[in-house]
């Protein structure tokens, strides 16, 4: 994977977050995450970034940057294929400092969460038993580290894709951009980081009642499951709930309860709630911001997104 580190300067320097089209280098959003968008540069076809705007120091970017790469490492010792990726610290005047995280592009088509959405019955529940068996590795690998280190992953279906590279699918996991991970029991991520990006008004509340369960829930195999099985709701498939539930449930360890159908209704409306009202209110966030206080909003907000 080659970079340009000349043209991504320039792209930081001349950026509209708001208008990434409008920017002196223009780009494309492919895709969105809940914090984050998932954009091509123009004249950078075979990448795409993501743009953590977080740091006001050379050094909090750089520690940032080291732990991205050992999470990274980590998922890849514990099973998971990762594409290709590299990292740059770009600090520009009059800007935060910025961690662009750097992948190898795929073909949306081949992103899980569109096939599940457009394949038959039989080719979806067979990929969401293939991610299953990729998610388990992850909590075998931690019982096997023996708390010396244990890994979160967010399993989403849009998460993953199976790439058919010589007619042999490969599943790559694309979230890394948050590294979730203990070491001796202590969490490596620090939380008021993953608080930068939400409006300032909110953040107390937040910090008092969500971010707990957020740096924690991607830890416990169960809810991480409940978060996949609930995706097929936003995916447009709920005819294929109840027969992930019996697929999650020969991946349950002994000492937890089957999931069951009402438990994913019952996430599903509650984490619909959270992530619609927080998406709302950074977009006031970037009202008030631009339009009432005249400064730059920095962060390049997800559009409209079906739950």
């Amino acid at each position: 994977m080659k970079i340009d580190d000349s043209l991504l300067y320039d792209f930081e320097s001349g950026l509209d977050p708001q208008h990434l089209n409008r920017s002196a280098i223009p780009a494309t959003i492919v895709g969105y995450g809940e914090i984050s968008a998932i954009f091509q540069i123009n004249g950078n076809e075979a990448c795409v970034f993501k743009r953590l705007p977080l740091f006001q120091e050379q050094a909090a970017a750089a520690a940032y940057e080291a732990m991205y790469h050992e999470y990274s490492n980590l998922l890849i010792q514990a099973g998971l294929c990762l594409p290709e990726h590299e990292t740059r610290i770009i600090s520009v005047p009059d800007r935060p400092i910025c961690l662009y995280i750097i992948q190898e592009k795929f073909k949306g088509e081949r992103l899980c969460n569109h096939l599940v959405r457009t394949s038959d019955e039989s080719y979806s529940l067979l990929l969401m038993e293939q991610i299953l068996s990729h998610i388990h590795k992850i909590w075998i690998y931690n019982r096997q580290a023996s708390q010396t280190v244990e890994l979160a992953i967010d399993g989403q279906l849009s998460n993953w894709v199976y790439s058919k590279p010589q007619g042999n699918g490969r599943l790559f996991y694309i979230d890394t951009s948050t590294p979730l991970y203990r070491k001796n029991g202590v969490e490596q991520q620090n939380p008021e980081l993953m608080l930068k990006s939400a409006p300032s008004f909110l953040r107390w509340i937040i910090r008092l009642f969500f971010l707990k369960d957020v740096m924690t829930r991607y830890y416990s195999p169960k809810l991480v499951y409940t978060d996949l099985v609930a995706n097929l709701y936003k995916e447009q498939r709920p005819d294929l709930i109840s027969s992930a539930i019996l697929l999650v449930n020969r991946f349950l360890f002994d000492e937890y309860e089957p999931l069951t159908q009402k438990e994913v209704d019952h996430y599903y409306r509650e984490d619909k709630l959270i992530w619609t009202l927080f998406l709302a209110f950074r977009k006031m966030d970037r009202f008030l911001t631009t339009r009432l206080l005249r400064k730059q909003y920095e962060f390049i907000l997800p559009g409209k997104i079906n739950r």
